[in-house]
């Protein structure tokens, strides 16, 4: 039998274990777990991160896009292949002839906007169906009217953003007098006084991410119409 001594001797014996006490495997396993959530939530937030980064250069995208489309394509607006007969009375007559594709209508109230212009190879003259073109926004997707007025196409994708806003303001429009061009001047206010109006649009789109109100973009561009509004005539 051994001594007390002899026994503390072994139970203190070099390269003997015994295990961990219940508290310090408690300890033990707590710290584990912090540093397991830790890990987890540094996850997560790249994960959400990155995602909130694409989604929003998917938005970017897609705006520019419409927004790019919708500068194109208003540009046009009014283009006559006869213009100058709009400027100058040919034959016995003294009136010019009034440009056929010169209305543009943009309506705040409705997020429309309205125009013509010729596609005739050889010009007729005359308002086809196919050169009646628009953009509206219905339902929050910008739609194009590519003829007529029953011929909407959408030019956004309401899975990758929905537009809440489309905008087409003409404040930037200014209207100059012309009446000091003609052989008798003819000064404002008199009948049929004739002025060239230069046509500028600024379109606004607002959107934000499907299912993700708190990711909101809104993107502004100038158009300049190249073709001029003329109205009135000389005497």
């Amino acid at each position: 039998m051994l001594s007390p001594t002899q026994h503390l001797r072994k139970r203190s014996a070099p390269g003997l274990q015994y295990g961990l006490s219940l508290v310090e495997l408690m300890v033990g396993i707590t710290v584990g777990l912090f540093l397991i959530g830790g890990a987890l939530s540094l996850f997560v937030s790249n994960i959400q991160n990155s995602r909130r980064l694409l989604v929003e250069a998917r938005m970017n995208q897609d705006l520019r896009a419409a927004a790019d489309l919708i500068a194109r394509d208003l540009r046009r607006a009014g283009y006559w292949g006869n213009a100058v007969q709009g400027t100058i009375a040919t034959g016995t007559g003294t009136a010019t002839t009034a440009n056929p594709y010169a209305a543009v209508a943009a309506s705040a109230a409705s997020s429309t906007i309205t125009y013509n212009y010729s596609q005739d190879a050889a010009e007729n003259d005359t308002l086809d169906d196919n050169e009646q073109f628009g953009f509206r926004l219905q339902n929050n997707v910008i739609q194009m009217r590519t003829a007529a007025n029953t011929s909407w196409q959408a030019i956004t994708d309401p899975n990758v953003l929905e537009v809440t806003a489309l905008k087409i303001d003409d404040s930037g429009s200014t209207s100059i007098g012309m009446g000091s061009i003609c052989s008798t001047t003819v000064l404002p206010g008199a009948a049929n006084y004739p002025s060239i109006t230069l046509r500028q649009y600024t379109v606004t789109i607002t959107a934000r991410a499907p299912g993700d109100s708190t990711i909101t973009r809104q993107l502004r561009t100038g158009v300049k119409v190249r073709n001029d509004a003329y109205a009135g005539a000389c005497p």
